[in-house]
């Protein structure tokens, strides 16, 4: 009598083929990492542990403690990571907004083609008197602006394109010097550039606004809005 035998055939799972073959799993995390080195270290210990003088429970206890401390951390650390991520591309898309606008940001340049552009000024405790100076490339100065008392904060102010002496000043790039007093005394007052965003990015410092001047600025940069 013949009787037959059935095959079977039992898959092992990738996971026992990677241990038997001595593969280590990639896609482990840095954390499980850290404990894998912790528990080979301490089993090591208390293999050649002195019969005579036994690791203390204590000890045990308080580098398990470590342990633990230390993948916790790991733990944030990557939580905190993804969580700026997240933020990172919420405040992008918040930015993508001011795509078109014209905004005020720190800088003295102005360029003029006939008809004067816009600049501004930062005043951050006001001035009795407020000059501007609006200079050519040779550092030859174009237009005084002679302008009252100014409240503090931030001051948009137009040039008409004209020089002092009755002209349109040259089509081109022009810088600007701002002057401020009160009680005759200097105040601290500084040039706001006038652009346009023309683009956002979101760059490893943070987002970033691209202006029709080439420059690219900080959303905090960014005095007022047009």
């Amino acid at each position: 009598m013949t009787t037959s035998v059935q095959s079977t055939t039992n898959t092992a799972s990738q996971a026992l083929l990677n241990s038997v073959n001595g593969i280590k799993n990639t896609a482990a995390s840095s954390a499980s990492a850290t404990q894998d080195r912790f528990m080979t270290l301490l089993v090591t210990q208390m293999k050649n542990q002195d019969p005579l003088n036994p690791m203390d429970n204590a000890q045990v206890t308080s580098q398990m403690a470590q342990l633990s401390t230390v993948t916790g951390i790991d733990k944030l650390n990557t939580t905190v990571e993804s969580l700026i991520g997240s933020v990172q591309n919420g405040q992008s898309y918040q930015a993508s907004s001011m795509i078109g606008h014209n905004v005020l940001v720190p800088g003295n340049a102005i360029n003029s083609t006939g008809t004067g552009s816009y600049l501004g000024v930062d005043l951050p405790i006001g001035a009795d008197k407020l000059t501007v100076a609006i200079k050519d490339s040779a550092g030859n100065t174009v237009r005084t602006l002679s302008l009252g008392a100014q409240s503090a904060g931030t001051a948009s102010l137009n040039w008409d394109g004209f020089a002092d002496n009755g002209s349109v000043a040259k089509t081109g790039s022009y810088t600007f010097d701002v002057t401020a007093t009160t009680a005759s005394q200097s105040v601290t007052a500084s040039g706001l550039n006038y652009a346009q965003v023309m683009s956002v990015s979101n760059s490893t410092s943070g987002i970033k606004l691209n202006l029709s001047n080439l420059a690219s600025v900080s959303t905090s940069d960014v005095k007022e809005i047009f």
